[in-house]
Order: C-alpha cells, then structure tokens, then sequence
C-alpha cells in the first residue's frame, strides 16, 4: 500500500462517521499531512454545515498552523467549487495556499463535476486524484447512484424461513410469523437509520402494522413511504401516527407541497403535516412512479421491506441494487407465502447470527464502477 492509500484510507474512516447525518450531501473525509504527520483531520458531520475540509483545516493546532501551506491535503471526494450551504472549499484551500490536494474520486454533481479540480490546478495547486477512487465511491454509492443513474439507491430486504417462506399460511391473516432474531432485528433498524427512506407495501401495512422507525438503534429513522392504491388502510396504524414523515401512493388524491420540497430535510422541516399524499396511474409502472418522484423528492435511497409482490416487482423490472435477506435456518412451516426470487445477483457477505444467516446480494447489472 502506498502513502497515499494509506492517508486515503483515514479519510475513508472519517467519512462514515457521518453515516446518517449529512444526506443529501457525500460522506466525506479529509486529512492534512506534513512530511508523513498528519497535523489536520476532519469529516463532514452534519448536513448544512462545514464541509470536510473546513473541519480538517480547523482542527490543526495553533502550534502547527505555520505548516500548513507547505503540507498536503487528502480528501476522499473532490473538493466542491460552488456556493451552497457553505462556501467552496477549492477556495478555503486556495486561499490558505495549500500547495498539493489528493482526491479519492471526482463528484458526479453537475455543480462541481470536474470543477473543483479544475479551479485548483488554475491557482497552480498540484492535484494528484483517484486514489482508493472504489473504495470512495462506494462509500458514496447512495449518492453517486443519485446523480449518475437520476434514481435513488435501492435496498431490498426481507427475512425467510429455512424453507424459503416469508409468511405461514395461517387461519387467521393477522397471525404474524417471526422469522429473525432479536440480533437480526437491531440490525435491520442500524439499516433503517442508514437510509433516507423505507417502503413497505399496502398488505405489510395492514397485516405487520409496522411503525417503520428505529427503535433498537441510535440514529435517524427514515422517511416513510407506503403504497395504498384505493386508501384502504385504516388511519389506526402506527404508520399514521404522525410522529415521522409519511407518503402514501395512491391513485386517488394528490396532497403534496412539491415547491417547498428540495431535499429530505424539508420533510423534517413540515410543521402543518407530515403525512402526504402522491398520486400514481395504474397504466404505468407503479416501481418507475415510485422511483422517479423519490428522484424528484430528492430521496437518494430507499430500504424496500415489503411485501413479497413489491419487492418482487423491483427485481423483476431490474431496479435494485442491494438484496439483504435474513435467512432463519432452523425455522421451516411447510406451506406458506413464498419468499422473493432474485435474479442477476452476486453475493457480496454472508454472516451468521445465532439462528439466522445474513447474506448480502448486489445487483450484477447495477456497478458504479465501469
């Protein structure tokens, strides 16, 4: 491994301390290095606020300060050249003179695309990039998938018995079968909190009544989104308790403040409602509706939990990109509803805890890297 590597390694590590928290925006770190000491780190921590390379410049100490145009900064995601909710940060590291920048991958935003490095090397900063450049865009799979693929990230996740069932045939359909874990089940909510929304169909809804949030987790519970075409579902459900966000799809009405809307944090921001309503068609695919107005909403993932018909109709039309499926092998009912069939996948992780089996698939259609 190199040098480089080795320091882009550290801005990798630092970047996901800021899992969960800085949606829309990357994960990203950044390390200041003078002769192989490292006197400056930092991440971006909280979406609206300072960049990466803000807090890694700010956090070198009085003492060291002197060196810092004559040291190197590693940074996992180009350096932004445009005003948004901060400043750019081409021009904090022009203006403190920093004489070497190391990228780990360019920024797929159309805003910085290739801009910042080119407003760097204008200031005749050296701009050495595409260190680690896999390892820092799948950090950012979720963003860059967003930006290059005009779609949200798409996880798809369901738990099955060892005999391949996601629900027993019961006399009475509110009889729900347990399938994962209590281990399982705390880390189906950490996936929760690392994602921007989760979608459940209208029978999950009605038969689970899940409240879709992270409970057995620290961390942000999601957006939720729930598919009711007719508005059959009772207002009863912990899905309608207003204590999150909701959308509902439906075919009926359309109750939606799309002006106000530019990103996940205006949805926080709602204070006369959090509960909303899309309107979709029935003649035209309900998974591309879904997918372009989470595009639209500025939604760059989405944890699908069910049903099987849901989750099914992602993988059929190919519009997927991770399958997490929790498997409890000692488990087995015999008849009962079949689990999802995947196609086109590869396994990426396989883990064991207790009864269940955890295995990790990604979409062999779908790479951020070509």
């Amino acid at each position: 491994m190199t040098t480089d590597e080795q320091f882009m390694h550290r801005c990798i590590e630092l970047a996901k301390l800021g899992h969960g928290n800085v949606a829309p925006n990357p994960m990203v770190g950044s390390v200041l290095v003078y002769e192989n000491l490292i006197i400056g780190e930092g991440y971006h921590q909280k979406y609206g606020e300072a960049h990466a390379e803000v807090n890694c410049i700010n956090s070198v100490k009085p003492e060291h300060r002197h060196l810092i145009d004559k040291s190197t900064i590693y940074v996992s995601l180009e350096p932004c050249a445009h005003f948004g909710k901060t400043p750019p940060c081409a021009d904090l590291i022009i203006r403190h003179k920093i004489p070497k920048v190391v990228i780990g991958c360019r920024d797929p935003f159309e805003l910085v695309a290739g801009k910042g490095i080119e407003k760097l090397k204008a200031a005749g900063i050296e701009v050495k990039s595409g260190i680690l450049e896999k390892q820092c865009k799948e950090l950012n799979k979720r963003f860059f998938t967003f930006h290059t693929q005009h779609r949200p990230y798409i996880v798809l996740k369901w738990a099955q018995t060892g005999d391949g069932k996601i629900a027993a045939t019961a006399s009475s359909p509110s009889d729900r079968l347990l399938i994962s874990n209590e281990y399982t089940n705390r880390i189906v909510h950490k996936w929760r909190s690392e994602e921007m929304s989760i979608l459940v169909g209208t029978n999950t809804a009605l038969l689970d009544d899940p409240e879709l949030n992270t409970r057995l987790w620290p961390g942000n519970s999601p957006i939720r989104l729930v598919v009711d075409m007719n508005l059959r579902l009772p207002t009863s459900l912990k899905l309608f308790n207003g204590k999150y966000p909701t959308i509902i799809f439906n075919t009926k009405k359309h109750v939606f403040p799309e002006d106000s809307i530019t990103n996940v944090h205006d949805f926080k921001n709602q204070t006369a409602s959090l509960l909303f309503y899309y309107q979709v068609t029935e003649d035209v695919s309900l998974v591309k509706q879904i997918v372009n107005a989470l595009y639209q909403l500025k939604i760059q993932s989405v944890l699908v939990e069910g049903g099987a018909f849901l989750i099914q109709s992602f993988i059929e039309e190919g519009i997927w990109d991770e399958a997490r499926i929790i498997t409890n092998e000692e488990l087995f009912v015999g008849n009962g509803l079949p689990a999802p069939v995947l196609k086109d996948q590869q396994l990426q992780i396989k883990e064991h805890f207790a009864t269940d089996t955890i295995h990790i698939f990604t979409n062999q259609n779908q790479s951020l890297i070509h």
